[in-house]
Order: structure tokens, then C-alpha cells, then sequence
């Protein structure tokens, strides 16, 4: 599948309305193969007061290196790769495909399932599934009690560690995706790897909890790939700092062997959750 994203010609089919970034539905084909994907220009991407301006494709690409190496099997395959509008980020399609109207997608992947994936909600604190865990309660657009949970889900409890050797800035309930595999898969992974903590999350549930076996199983495969195999291949994508802060994150949470906590008084969760 890498080899028909980066090899494969690309054709921008639409375009996905609402992003604050360009973010085109496309299509590459190689052969007789093909497949749908997401392509976002560096050109596209907006300027952030806390994200060095054109690093966004790579930090994409760079999560999806850090997953795939590691054995997490969070993020879709993704490479770095030209364009019709140049350098950017190419992603897998993740669940059904899209269906494009006149006016583009709308609401993120077209064809996708509901943002949170059937494991992330926003419900009244009477309705809240059981089994599940509350992140926060608060209020609603017109003033009503809510609670933000999601599932106890083993999937989901993955994507929250991998979100903490990323330094995810920006894991909403809409980028977490059901693939037609049954599978749950984490998306738009622009605002990850700064040097700086900066967690913020809707995964919270398991906040200082003991980690899973298997969670440290991959802290521990993603300890060795960043002093191996990633040592080559994340230069160029992040920083020499932003690797080793990286690094430094994976260690503390071998450590602790806990799930992180939110920072007292900081900013946890992203704008908006969905």
C-alpha cells in the first residue's frame, strides 16, 4: 500500500469542507491498482502561533512512521509525496468510501461513520453508556448538563498511549475512525511531536490508571524502533529536539506505567471535541 501511495498517480477527486486546513479527497493508481486517500498540501495548511509554519505533512507522516514501526496499527498507512498543488501528506481512506456531492465533503471523510466511532460521545450524564468513562461534564449549546465519554475499549485505550508518545495536541471524537475492518483508526495527526507538552485529548478516561500489558509491550517496541529503525527515518520530518523529547516521553511512561494526567490549571482538551 506505501509503494501505490507514493508511486501511484494521484488525482484530486474533492475536497473535505469545514478543514481549517486544505484537506483534498483524492485517488491513487498504480497498474491495475487503486485506492481512495486523503492528500493535504503544505501549501494548504494554515499558520499556528504554537507550530512551526509548513511542518504539518511531515508530523502526519512522522506519526505514521512511529505507529506502523512500533506495531501500534493506529494511524493509516501515510507518505510524504508531490501533488497538483505539491508537497504534502497522503493518507489511506479509512472505513467506507467517499461520496462526493457538488459542493465537496462535508463534516470530515465523506462515507465515513459518526465522529467518535461508536466509542466517543457527548451525552446527558443520565444516558451515559454503561461500562463507560466520563472525561468531563459541562455544559451544552443551550445550557443542558452533558458529559463527554467514550468506551472502555482496549482499541481506544492504545490510541490514548500512542497519543502520549506523540504529544497529540489535537485527538477530537471526529478523528477517530471505525475501518472496515472492525478496526479503530486515529487521523489528522498534524499537531503532534512538538518539544513542548502539549497533550490535549477527549481519550482522558484512563488518566492515571495502571497501563495494559500490552500498552507497555509497545512503549517498549517504540523505545527500540526510536534508537533503530525511526533514528533514520524521522529526521527530516521533526526536529532533532522534537525527537528526543519524543524519546524522553517514552521513557516516562515506561517508568510510571501509568496513563499521563491532565496538567493542573493547562489546556487538556482540544476546541472543539468534535
Amino acid at each position: 500500500m506505501l509503494e501505490l501511495l507514493a508511486a501511484g498517480d494521484l488525482e484530486v477527486t474533492g475536497r473535505v469542507l469545514g478543514a481549517s486546513n486544505t484537506t483534498l479527497l483524492a485517488r491513487v493508481a498504480l497498474g491495475e491498482r487503486s485506492l481512495a486517500c486523503v492528500y493535504k498540501p503544505v501549501a494548504g495548511e494554515a499558520p499556528l502561533w504554537d507550530f512551526p509554519d509548513g511542518t504539518l505533512a511531515g508530523r502526519e507522516v512522522a506519526a505514521a512512521l512511529v505507529s506502523s514501526a512500533a506495531g501500534w496499527g493506529v494511524v493509516p498507512p501515510t507518505v510524504l509525496r508531490d501533488g497538483e498543488l505539491g508537497l504534502g501528506s497522503v493518507q489511506a481512506w479509512v472505513g467506507p468510501g467517499p461520496e462526493v456531492g457538488p459542493g465537496g465533503a462535508r463534516g470530515g471523510r465523506a462515507g465515513a461513520p459518526e465522529p467518535g466511532a461508536g466509542v466517543i460521545d457527548v451525552v446527558p450524564p443520565s444516558r451515559v453508556p454503561p461500562g463507560w468513562l466520563t472525561v468531563v461534564q459541562g455544559e451544552g449549546y443551550r445550557g443542558e448538563a452533558v458529559s463527554l465519554v467514550h468506551a472502555d475499549d482496549p482499541a481506544l485505550a492504545r490510541m490514548a498511549a500512542f497519543d502520549a508518545v506523540a504529544n497529540n495536541a489535537d485527538r477530537k471524537g471526529g478523528h477517530v475512525l471505525r475501518g472496515l475492518d472492525g478496526g479503530l483508526y486515529g487521523v489528522d495527526h498534524g499537531l503532534t511531536f512538538h518539544e513542548d507538552p502539549k497533550l490535549r485529548t477527549v481519550l482522558w478516561g484512563w488518566a492515571g490508571r495502571p497501563l495494559p500489558e500490552d500498552v507497555v509491550a509497545l512503549l517498549e517496541a517504540t523505545a527500540a524502533a526510536l534508537d533503530g529503525e525511526l533514528a533514520d527515518l524521522l529526521p527530516g520530518l521533526i526536529t532533532e529536539d522534537e525527537l528526543l523529547a519524543a524519546e524522553l516521553r517514552v521513557e516516562r511512561l515506561l517508568a510510571r506505567r501509568r496513563f499521563p494526567t491532565p496538567p493542573p490549571g493547562g489546556r487538556a482538551l482540544p476546541w472543539p471535541p468534535f
